[in-house]
């Protein structure tokens, strides 16, 4: 587990330790979670979500969704047919029997060739400024779609496997819950009996209500957010979705015993709750060196794992509310150096995407013979933020206000994608 690091994220100590520091909501939150609805396993499957397949490090497009064989710049994989259109690399066998449900998007043209400021940019639709902390995508989603999640009892945005960027200048409620990839969520149950809980709740109340009168800022209202949430957690038999290995055998190894496969299979779970976004980090992908051996490991990680979640999703009737987004930093050179690798390159790539109402089977956009331009019309990273959001309902329209009076648009005013829901 990693340590928290303001802002990105909390995990589940510091999450926790919010119970000591709640405000006047404490007693009625601890009587809330006694009770889930008859209806929330369906309630649950209408919710909009959205599953981010987070690749650090910048994979390599060229050697896995545009390929360009017979060049001098398109490495030594050969491309295969799909059941969608176009070819994909010949170590994606399995993904390629599934992309009739999912489209990738090849003119990906953005300008943050760094790796944290190209991970800043990719998660919130903004480069990064000193002035201000944007909210990333799964805080965005957890803010909008907080209404619609009254029969939730775990966090509505959770990491898995690494950390995610955080909720910016949206508050420490809609930060990232971060959990390991093999579904063990430690110190998220009582220590002591309920009633000596409830009295505690109620001296806390005593002592925070002054806090609140004295008007002493927001921390008040935002620690009585986490706390309802945390006192969820305490009580709440939804815990369970993290739990992966309830799966039976035949599902677990149909994702892989590889964290990956864990993190992907604890996704579909999560949002089988009603979880609105779930975050699973697979990194590695910084190939400066010996790109095509290394990819010959890390693929086929990645296509069991991401072919099983994307049938998975589908045979339970949950792809078409929940959007799914694959994509790292950048891309990598069209070049191959001299240590047989690929350096940094964001002038022109690719991400795949789908469900969530996007149709499947597509390529938009396209690059050069050489994959170093895009030929058609350029897509950024405030594009496809706003075509998500547009997938999960989320209205564009939304004005936010930043700390410092500033009004900011959702996805930083990007435009919709047209062509993936044509």
């Amino acid at each position: 587990m990693q340590a928290f690091k303001t802002p990105r994220g909390m995990n589940r100590r510091h999450f926790l330790t919010h119970l000591a520091s709640a405000s006047a909501l404490a007693v009625p939150a601890w009587t809330l979670t006694r009770a889930i609805s008859a209806q929330a396993a369906a309630l649950a499957r209408n919710q909009k979500s959205c599953i981010l397949l987070w690749l650090g490090g910048g994979p390599p497009s060229i050697d896995m969704w545009d390929m360009k064989p017979g060049t001098p710049t398109g490495g030594s994989f050969k491309p295969i047919s799909t059941t969608g259109e176009g070819q994909i690399s010949e170590l994606l066998p399995k993904l390629a029997q599934q992309m009739h449900l999912l489209s990738i998007v090849r003119s990906m043209s953005t300008r943050e060739a760094d790796h944290e400021r190209g991970r800043y940019y990719m998660h919130t639709g903004f480069v990064p400024n000193p002035n201000v902390q944007h909210p990333s995508y799964g805080s965005v989603v957890a803010h909008e779609l907080e209404g619609k999640l009254r029969e939730l009892e775990i966090p509505p945005f959770v990491s898995i496997g690494g950390a995610s960027e955080g909720p910016g200048f949206l508050g420490l409620a809609y930060a990232p819950f971060q959990v390991d990839s093999n579904g063990r969520v430690r110190n998220v149950k009582a220590t002591v009996e309920e009633a000596r809980m409830m009295d505690r709740l109620k001296l806390l109340d005593t002592l925070e209500r002054r806090f609140v009168r004295e008007n002493r800022g927001l921390a008040a209202v935002e620690h009585a957010k986490v706390l309802q949430s945390t006192l969820s957690l305490l009580t709440s038999s939804q815990m369970e979705a993290f739990n992966v290995q309830a799966e039976p055998a035949q599902a677990r190894e149909s994702y892989g015993e590889t964290g990956f496969g864990r993190g992907c299979l604890m996704a579909r779970r999560l949002v089988e709750k009603g979880v609105p976004f779930v975050e699973v980090n697979l990194g590695g992908w910084d190939l400066h060196q010996n790109c095509f051996t290394q990819l010959e490991e890390k693929l086929p990680e990645f296509d069991q794992a991401i072919s099983a979640l994307v049938a998975d999703l589908a045979t339970r009737g949950l792809l078409e509310n929940t959007t799914v987004l694959c994509m790292g930093e950048f891309g990598r050179t069209p070049r191959i150096n001299g240590d047989a690798g690929r350096d940094h390159w964001a002038r022109s790539w690719s991400v795949v995407v789908g469900g969530g109402g996007i149709r499947g089977g597509q390529l938009v956009g396209a690059t050069n013979e050489d994959g170093t331009a895009v030929t058609t019309e350029p897509y950024s990273s405030e594009d496809l933020m706003a075509t998500v959001c547009h997938s999960m309902g989320i209205a564009l329209d939304k004005t936010f206000k930043a700390p410092n009076g500033r009004p900011m648009k959702i996805a930083g005013g990007g435009k919709v994608i047209n062509e993936l829901f044509a």
